[in-house]
């Protein structure tokens, strides 16, 4: 199951999320070129060009104190944790860094176009901003590669919080999808239609495929078992207000126009469903969304003693 909230939690906190060895596109090899190297990490140079986009990008989040030490900070840190990730081979693909993208877009009410507008005006750059959301993917999951699932609650710890199980909905849904090429998105408006008119007539998730042959270019995905507390958070009001049956409305996304079709929604209560409203209502409290696991920690700490670090 796609880790959702994880994702959303990072970036809803800190404006963001990048991939662990993005390509740089072409146009900025010249800029990159002319840099000044602040910082050498096992003989990976941290560039001032770097250094400022990382500035920019705290900027955006309205940070205080000295924000050129911080960036500094942040890069060199990310640079280990990057070693971390490769040493346990738990780097987030470029389509779930897109996918994560697209949805922190979706989530501020932005179309990647105005996402995309903000990070070249800022001085962040998309490329920038998409490294910083791979390695806050990927390093939660070297650190759970180093030392296993440390903070997954067992039955013991359920039984000790609660009397009665608590109560949630579980969905089983599926992903109908209006596929539109990048070279086409200026059909998305067409294809926005189209997709609205076929959940009036859609015949149920039995029939999904069939249904979808019959139009063009629109393709199924199971998506599979999902308690309410883990759907994702650009999905989740629409597939509560859609009945047993029914379709959420759409929405525009990097692949096209998709909707959700509920194959069946009820509610349950065992240890998983426990699990899922307690690891929700620990999000929720205060503090907790800045909160350092100490796995993560010890890890970076390990990593930074072997680590050649060279500051400029």
């Amino acid at each position: 199951m796609l880790s959702f909230k994880a994702t959303a939690v990072a970036l809803s906190m800190s404006f963001g999320m990048a991939v662990i060895a993005p390509a740089v596109a072409p146009q900025f090899l010249a800029a990159e070129a002319a840099s000044s190297v602040v910082a050498v990490v096992n003989g990976t140079p941290i560039t001032s060009g770097d250094l400022e986009r990382r500035v920019s990008f705290l900027r955006l989040q309205r940070a205080k104190g000295n924000l050129a030490s911080m960036a500094k900070q942040q890069l060199v840190d990310e640079a280990i944790e990057r070693i971390g990730v490769l040493a346990t081979g738990t780097s987030v693909s470029n389509e779930e860094v897109d996918a994560a993208y697209a949805r922190f877009a979706a989530n501020n009410k932005l179309s990647l176009d105005q996402l995309n507008n903000i990070m070249k005006q800022s001085g962040v750059t998309v490329d920038h901003f998409k490294s910083f959301i791979a390695i806050s993917m990927s390093w939660p999951r070297a650190v759970q590669a180093r030392f296993g699932d440390s903070n997954k609650m067992t039955a013991g710890d359920i039984g000790a919080r609660i009397a009665n199980r608590p109560k949630v909905n579980e969905y089983i849904l599926k992903q109908i999808i209006f596929v539109v090429p990048e070279s086409k998105r200026n059909t998305l408006g067409k294809r926005k239609a189209e997709a609205e008119a076929s959940r009036k007539k859609f015949p149920g998730c039995d029939q999904a495929k069939a249904f979808a042959a019959t139009m063009l270019d629109v393709s199924v995905k199971d998506l599979g078992r999902f308690l309410e507390p883990e759907l994702p958070d650009n999905w989740k009001e629409p597939i509560k207000k859609a009945p047993a049956g029914g379709t959420t409305t759409t929405q525009e996304t990097p692949r096209g126009v998709e909707f959700i079709a509920i194959c069946s929604k009820r509610e349950v209560s065992d240890d998983a469903a426990a699990a899922a409203v307690f690891r929700e209502e620990d999000l929720k409290k205060p503090g907790n969304q800045n909160e350092v696991d100490p796995n993560a920690k010890k890890y970076l700490e390990e990593l930074r003693a072997k680590a050649n670090v060279v500051m400029k």
